[in-house]
C-alpha cells in the first residue's frame, strides 16, 4: 500500500476529524442516554432537593471537587493524544458517568444488592464482602453502558481500544467526582451537620488521594476491555483478552471496595491499599500500551506521506507516534525539552488537520506544515 493510500485508510479506519454530532433525533441510543441522564438528574434533585441544611458541605464538597477536576482534566488531555476524540464526544462521556451510572443504576441497584447479601451471610458477611460483591458488578456495567450509547451516537468516532481506554476514563472520572460529592454530603449528614467545613475537607483529602486509582482507573480498564471484546477495528478483536481485562478491572474494583476483609481487619489493612495500587498502575499501563498499538500505527500512516516529503523528520514522526520512550528519546535528540515538546505538538496538530481534511490539501493544513517547518 502506497504511504498516501495507508493515510487515507488511517483516516477513513479512525474517524479522526469527523464532528460529534449529538443530536440526532431518530438514533434510539440518543433517548436511551437522555432517559439515563435524566433520570439520575431527577435522582439528583430528590437526594439534594432538602439539603439546605446541609448547603455549607455539600457547596464545599463542590468546590474542592470541581478544582479536583483541573488536574484530571490535563492529565486525559495528554493521553487523549493520537486520534484524538473531540471534546463534545468526551463531555458527553463525563455526564453519563456522573449523572447516569451512579444515580440512575448504581445508587438504587446497590441499595438492594447490599440488603441482599446482609439477608443471605449476616451483618458481619455484609459489612466485609457486600460492597465488593456489589459495586463491580453494578458501577462498572452502568458505566459501560454509557460506552455502547456513544458507539451508537457515534461509530465513525468510537473504534479502537484506545476509544474505549480515553472514553471510560472520563466516564469513571464523571462517576468519581458526582460520588466524592456524595460522600461528603453522607458525611455531613452523619455528622448532623456539625463541622460541615471541616468534613469536606477531610473527605476530600481522603478520596482525592484513592481517587488516582479508583473510577478512572477501573473503567479505562473495563471498557478498553469491552472494545476488545467489540473489535470494531480489523485484526483488534480479541474476546479473550478483552474479557480477561473486564475481569481484572472488575477485581481491581472488588479489592479496593472489601480491602477490610482483605486484611483480615488486621495491621496488613495499612498496607493493603499501597500494594493494590501498585498492582493497578503497573496493570493500567500495561493495558494502555497495549490498546495504543493501533492509534499509533494510524498516526504513522497518517503522517508518513509528510515524511516522504521531507516535511517532516522520522524522528518526529517517532516521538508523535510513540510512547513515553520515544518522546524521551527524542528530546535527547534536540538536546532540548521544550522544543522537542513543541514540535510533537506541531506535528500532532499537522496530523489532526490533515484528518479533518480528509487528506485534501487546504490552507490549514498548509498552515500547519509551515508551523512544524519554523520550529524544526
Amino acid at each position: 500500500m502506497s504511504g498516501k493510500a495507508a493515510q487515507l485508510a488511517a483516516i477513513e479506519d479512525s474517524g479522526w476529524g469527523l464532528p460529534f454530532r449529538f443530536f440526532q433525533p431518530h438514533n434510539l441510543a440518543l433517548w436511551v442516554y437522555l432517559l439515563g441522564v435524566g433520570g439520575g438528574a431527577l435522582a439528583i434533585v430528590r437526594y439534594f432537593g432538602s439539603s439546605g441544611f446541609y448547603a455549607p458541605a455539600l457547596a464545599g464538597g463542590v468546590l474542592l471537587f470541581g478544582l479536583y477536576l483541573v488536574p484530571w482534566l490535563l492529565l486525559l488531555r495528554h493521553q487523549n493524544r493520537y486520534t484524538a476524540q473531540p471534546a463534545g464526544l468526551l463531555a458527553a462521556a463525563f455526564a453519563w458517568g456522573g449523572v447516569a451510572a451512579p444515580f440512575w443504576i448504581a445508587l438504587p441497584a446497590n441499595t438492594a444488592l447490599l440488603e441482599f447479601w446482609t439477608k443471605v451471610g449476616g451483618t458481619a458477611f455484609a459489612a466485609d464482602w457486600a460492597a465488593g460483591l456489589t459495586a463491580p458488578i453494578t458501577e462498572e456495567w452502568g458505566k459501560a453502558l454509557g460506552l455502547v450509547l456513544l458507539i451508537g451516537l457515534a461509530p465513525r468516532l468510537v473504534r479502537s481500544a484506545y476509544d474505549g481506554f480515553i472514553i471510560g476514563a472520563f466516564i469513571g472520572l464523571g462517576f468519581q467526582v458526582f460520588e466524592d460529592v456524595l460522600y461528603v454530603y453522607n458525611g455531613a449528614a452523619q455528622t448532623f451537620g456539625a463541622n460541615q467545613l471541616g468534613t469536606s475537607l477531610q473527605v476530600f483529602v481522603s478520596r482525592g488521594a484513592a481517587g488516582i486509582v479508583s473510577h478512572a482507573l477501573f473503567s479505562a480498564i473495563f471498557c478498553t476491555g469491552l472494545m476488545w471484546v467489540l473489535g470494531r477495528t480489523p485484526g483488534e478483536r480479541d474476546v479473550v483478552r478483552g474479557v480477561l481485562t473486564m475481569l481484572m478491572a472488575m477485581v481491581f474494583h472488588f479489592a479496593w471496595d472489601d480491602m477490610a476483609g482483605l486484611g483480615g481487619r488486621s495491621a496488613l489493612v495499612a498496607v493493603l491499599p499501597f500494594v493494590i495500587a501498585a498492582v493497578e498502575l503497573v496493570a493500567l499501563s500495561a493495558v494502555l500500551r497495549r490498546a495504543a498499538r493501533r492509534e499509533r500505527a494510524w498516526m504513522r500512516d497518517l503522517l508518513g506521506p509528510e515524511v516522504d516529503a521531507g516535511a517532516l523528520d522520522p524522528a518526529l514522526l517517532d516521538a508523535v507516534s510513540g510512547l513515553r520512550k520515544q518522546r524521551k528519546a527524542y528530546r535527547k535528540h534536540v538536546h532540548s525539552r521544550r522544543r522537542a515538546r513543541h514540535r510533537i505538538e506541531a506535528a500532532g496538530d499537522l496530523a489532526r488537520e490533515i484528518a479533518r481534511a480528509g487528506g485534501r490539501e487546504t490552507g490549514r493544513v498548509t498552515h500547519a506544515r509551515a508551523e512544524v517547518a519554523r520550529l524544526s
